[in-house]
């Protein structure tokens, strides 16, 4: 009997001892979190999002974007597109976009960017080598395309995104196309950006706005993303440009012409 008693309170006290253990694990863990400042929670998130994107060697995934114009009455009218994307890094690039004014196609091989304007049967081409981040990189310099989401996806996001930050805030908790995000803030000296990024072991951007400071009436752009597939498998063929029959090829300067907003429309002023 004393044995038993003896054995019975060696249990109890271990059982104890663990609990103890965790409880103190718990506070510890607790206390980390709350220590982080609002900041240092944005920070880590992005550069988790970050991580997360770098490692995808190919994504597919499907967009809704609006961007916003201002009319010298100062009235602001919303422009909406839909499109998808596929990638497969460092160099291979496949996208479309479809809105009201263009119903564009883009395609790079690694050589050869194609962009075709199936709304005007017509296509450019640039001969361009190189990675997708200086694809980008010379379309914004080069052609006037802002692709302002483009910066998601590069090879190093966080460098990107993180450059001439001001002030950064992890807001809490949001709710897109019914999947939990954290919700980021960011200012920069001409722009203040949201992010929204998946909880969970899949930290993807789910929704980014971007609002123009320097513009009066704040004009804002936002892509929604949604149908994230990583490591997408893609055909031979995906990323080989045909010319449709009949189109007719343009010179590279028509490609300004195929961005998100109707002829003459810029995001600060429509006419």
């Amino acid at each position: 009997m004393k044995a038993d008693a003896t054995s019975s309170i060696g249990r109890r006290t271990g059982v104890l001892r663990a609990v103890a253990a965790a409880t103190v694990l718990t506070l510890c863990t607790l206390s980390s979190a709350q220590s982080e400042t609002p900041e240092e929670g944005a920070k880590r998130i992005l550069k988790a999002m970050s991580d997360y994107v770098t490692g995808q060697k190919s994504i597919s995934l499907k967009f809704d974007s609006d961007i916003e114009a201002i009319t010298p009455q100062l009235e602001k009218i919303q422009f909406t597109n839909s499109g998808q994307l596929l990638l497969t890094r460092p160099d291979k690039l496949r996208a479309t976009r479809t809105g009201g004014y263009a119903d564009v196609e883009l395609v790079f091989d690694g050589k050869t960017l194609s962009a075709f304007g199936k709304n005007i049967n017509a296509y450019a081409q640039i001969e361009t080598t190189g990675t997708i981040d200086e694809l980008i990189e010379r379309l914004r310099a080069e052609h006037g395309l802002a692709l302002p989401a483009a910066d998601l996806l590069l090879s190093q996001p966080y460098e990107e995104l993180i450059a001439n930050v001001l002030e950064a805030k992890h807001i809490g908790s949001g709710v897109i196309d019914g999947v939990e995000c954290e919700h980021l803030a960011f200012r920069n000296p001409e722009t203040d950006w949201q992010l929204w990024v998946e909880m969970g072991d899949r930290p993807i951007p789910r929704k980014y706005v971007i609002t123009s400071k320097t513009v009066t009436g704040a004009p804002q752009y936002t892509v929604r993303i949604k149908d994230w597939e990583s490591n997408a498998q893609t055909e031979a063929d995906t990323f080989i440009f045909t010319p449709p029959e009949g189109a007719k090829k343009v010179d590279p300067k028509a490609l300004s012409k195929l961005d998100e907003l109707p002829p003459g429309v810029t995001p600060g002023e429509a006419q």
